[in-house]
């Protein structure tokens, strides 16, 4: 199977030597947001779902770093958390002189400690996780009373799709949430710098 970016994994596992794909991930257009109207439209989307004010966010399977990037500089302090170290790396260079801070860890159970967040940002990384329920209930605790999930996820392929339905994500919300809204994304081409017909979503979940 393979997911949104022709990497092949199974599903319910991260099987992807992510260390290897560090130096090219940033090449995708949605990944590295080096058009400036992919960037613009990735900004223009993480403004209508994190809060307005400055506030405390965890990105989650951050990458290189460059959903997070976004969000510091649009006044939030981030932190941000990856499984592999060369992408650690990378998102670290990104970052520098930002209000962040990424962390090597797994996104299922991030080395944060007490801390808590007004959001947790996960893009294309809970459909991978084996539990997503478990790992919606930890990552609930992770919030402050008034936080919310910003999840971007999606369903990939035809044959063999890969993905985590949105109707799934929203009912395993539900009992965790105050307020869930899906936003249907496959229609924005420039999010993804080409068409695309496969299902992409977010999940915007209040808490």
């Amino acid at each position: 199977m393979t997911n949104a970016n022709g990497h092949t994994v199974a599903a319910g596992t991260a099987e992807v030597d992510w260390d290897a794909e560090a130096e090219a991930f940033d090449d995708e257009p949605d990944h590295g947001l080096r058009d400036p109207g992919v960037r613009a439209a990735w900004a223009d989307r993480l403004r209508s779902w994190l809060p307005g004010r400055p506030a405390d966010v965890l990105d989650l399977g951050c990458g290189t770093g460059s959903l997070s990037l976004l969000a510091a500089e649009q006044g939030h302090r981030v932190t941000g958390v990856d499984s592999s170290p060369a992408m650690v790396e990378r998102a670290r260079a990104k970052l520098a002189g930002r209000d962040a801070v990424v962390l090597h860890g797994e996104a299922a159970a991030p080395p944060v400690g007490d801390r808590r967040f007004d959001a947790v940002l996960v893009r294309h990384v809970l459909w991978t996780l084996p539990g997503p329920g478990r790992v919606l209930r930890h990552w609930r605790e992770l919030l402050r009373p008034g936080g919310r999930f910003v999840l971007v996820e999606g369903v990939w392929g035809t044959l063999h799709p890969v993905g985590i339905p949105a109707d799934r994500i929203a009912a395993l919300l539900a009992p965790l949430s105050t307020e869930v809204h899906v936003e249907r994304l496959s229609d924005d081409s420039l999010l993804w710098g080409k068409q695309v017909e496969d299902e992409r979503y977010a999940v915007v979940a209040r808490v």
